[in-house]
């Protein structure tokens, strides 16, 4: 078996460093080197718990493009397994400002998935039938294998920008047992979105401010961020990287609150490098 199976997210990011954000209006701004990176949350987990020395599998679509030759090539220097369907609208994009605090803006480019589904019903059930834990990110063609998915051991998914109301999100969440939510559009509704996704366990992230803890059987529990080892230089990854920190806990039977601990101690050394292809040793395995 497989440690970890990552559903979809891949992608390409284009990373700007800015000296502020929001940036001021303005007709062009000198900035340092733009790059193309391998990018997106489904990548962000793979390669986080590639480094915390999971055994990974990674299923998506990527478009026959230069953008994919950077994805294709960032995962070859790894052992990360991959199943990919050659996507005809291309690979997704993402442009991530970064300022000097390591704080980023992305602005995301999906390149939507149209057509039959690129995976079989037999081919990802068997994949799921392999792998200890599944994580499912919100891209498009996996919402209609959500059936086939349920069946994974223990499944996880990543509702990002949710807001608590959109309809598109709320089938992901249904089909996990862990799901992760951000507070950047929830905020003061953070708990009661939580609570309505009961008796799931859900993280409510907060970048610098903590996460936050709910579980059917306790009380909310705060979980302060932990102190990143070295400056901070690019939070783009921060929260794939806890996801990733946290299945591994689990994965070595580490009850919620101490696997939600642990998680914050990879997302804070995650944020000290450019990147998210992790140099080995980066990462608190333990």
């Amino acid at each position: 078996m497989v440690d970890l199976l990552v559903i979809g997210g891949l992608g390409v990011d284009v990373r700007a460093r800015v000296p502020v954000l929001p940036l001021p209006a303005a007709d062009s701004l000198t900035v340092p080197p733009v790059e193309l990176r391998i990018g997106n949350t489904g990548a962000g987990v793979a390669l986080a718990a590639h480094a915390l020395g999971l055994r990974v599998t990674l299923v998506d679509v990527l478009g026959a493009d230069p953008a994919g030759d950077v994805v294709r090539a960032a995962l070859a220097r790894t052992s990360v397994r991959t199943v990919l369907v050659d996507a005809p609208a291309g690979t997704r994009r993402s442009v991530n400002l970064v300022d000097p605090a390591g704080r980023r803006m992305s602005l995301y480019d999906p390149r939507p998935w149209s057509g039959p589904a690129p995976f079989a019903e037999a081919e990802l059930a068997a994949l799921v039938a392999d792998a200890a834990h599944t994580h499912l990110s919100i891209v498009d063609w996996a919402r209609d294998a959500l059936p086939t998915l349920r069946g994974a051991a223990a499944l996880s998914t990543d509702l990002h920008d949710w807001d608590g109301e959109n309809d598109y999100h709320r089938p992901f969440a249904e089909a996990a047992d862990l799901v992760f939510v951000s507070d950047v559009k929830l905020g003061e509704r953070a708990g009661k979105a939580a609570a309505g996704l009961s008796p799931r366990t859900v993280l409510v992230t907060g970048g610098a401010a903590g996460a936050t803890l709910h579980t059917p059987d306790a009380p909310p529990a705060h979980v302060p961020a932990a102190t990143p080892p070295a400056p901070v230089v690019d939070t783009n990854g921060a929260g794939d990287a806890f996801a990733a920190g946290l299945i591994a806990a689990r994965l070595r039977g580490a009850d919620p609150i101490d696997a939600a601990r642990y998680a914050a101690r990879v997302a804070a050394a995650a944020c000290t490098h450019d990147g998210m292809e992790y140099p080995d040793g980066l990462l608190p395995r333990g």
